[in-house]
């Protein structure tokens, strides 16, 4: 858990904003993009992700927050989440 993660731009997701979470070889990852959802993950995230035989799950932060605490009670699951805009 990083309480102060932050990433390079701040309306794209990257892939180097989510090493430290690929280091943790999570199940699933929750993306939160924003109240809004105007946060974009770049297609490099997800297919590194896919490769890394890690699922990716992408919506809008209120939703993500939902669905990170539903897996998180069988899964190893991490979460990036925007929580602006």
């Amino acid at each position: 858990m990083n309480p102060s993660w932050w990433r390079k731009e701040g309306h794209k997701l990257t892939i180097n904003d989510v090493e430290d979470i690929l280091k943790e070889k999570p199940e699933v990852l929750v993306v939160g993009t924003g109240y809004s959802g105007l946060m974009r993950v770049q297609p490099e995230v997800v297919e590194q992700l896919k490769k890394g035989g890690t699922e990716i799950i992408i919506d809008r932060t209120e939703r993500a927050c939902k669905i990170f605490n539903e897996f998180s009670r069988s899964r190893k699951v991490a979460a990036a989440l925007h929580l602006t805009c």
